[in-house]
């Protein structure tokens, strides 16, 4: 099994977002993306997603938020300005990964992602299998998008640093709710606090 995927260990520090849907618990990977990883958790213990919403919900995509304006545009690091992308190859955009949103490259604030697309079509996985190991498709990263799904084509350009471990329904619910065509839910999806917790 990949590392994204395994649960968290008695006594680890997660982030449980508490929304007017339900509990989303995450993992946090500070060890594969140390800045994004520090800048989430420093922004939740300051309360600064505190009341804030989920701004953009495209179902079978993912769901954003962060955006303490609410409006997509706004939001700053613990830095107050950009930091720079961290990729990893064995970290990627799968159903449930926690990303950062950006506006191209280096340019992470305080918005985030949390993919919410199924499997993988029958043609891309045949040409990931294709491309193999030495292009960076291992077959367990192949088998996790053809079995669980994600945002393939978003890997190399968004920095994964978390990953769902429970509250996958509430993502799902989230995702399925009515949009405008800005893609903003027409009633406010509210993260009423986000938590820093101690994994039991």
């Amino acid at each position: 099994m990949l590392e994204q995927f395994e649960m968290p260990k008695v006594g680890e520090e997660i982030v449980v977002l508490y929304t007017n849907h339900g509990q989303i618990k995450l993992r946090i990977f500070e060890d594969v993306a140390p800045k994004a990883g520090k800048n989430f958790k420093e922004l939740c213990k300051k309360g600064y997603y505190d009341n804030t919403i989920f701004h953009r919900v495209i179902d079978n995509f993912m769901i954003q938020g962060g955006d303490p304006t609410g409006t997509g545009r706004g939001g700053k690091s613990i830095w107050d300005k950009s930091f720079e992308d961290e990729f990893s190859l064995d970290f990627r955009n799968f159903r449930g990964a926690l990303s950062m949103a950006n506006a191209g490259p280096n340019t992470n604030g305080s918005q985030f992602f949390i993919v919410q697309a199924g499997p993988v079509g029958e043609k891309i996985i045949k040409e990931m299998r294709s491309l193999g190991k030495e292009k960076g498709y291992p077959d367990e990263v192949v088998d996790a998008y053809e079995n669980l799904g994600g945002t393939y084509w978003l890997d190399g350009k968004h920095t994964v640093f978390g990953q769902v471990f429970e509250g996958m329904e509430v993502v799902d619910e989230i995702s399925s709710l009515p949009t405008n065509s800005m893609d903003r839910p027409q009633e406010d999806v509210i993260i009423k606090e986000a938590r820093l917790e101690v994994f039991k």
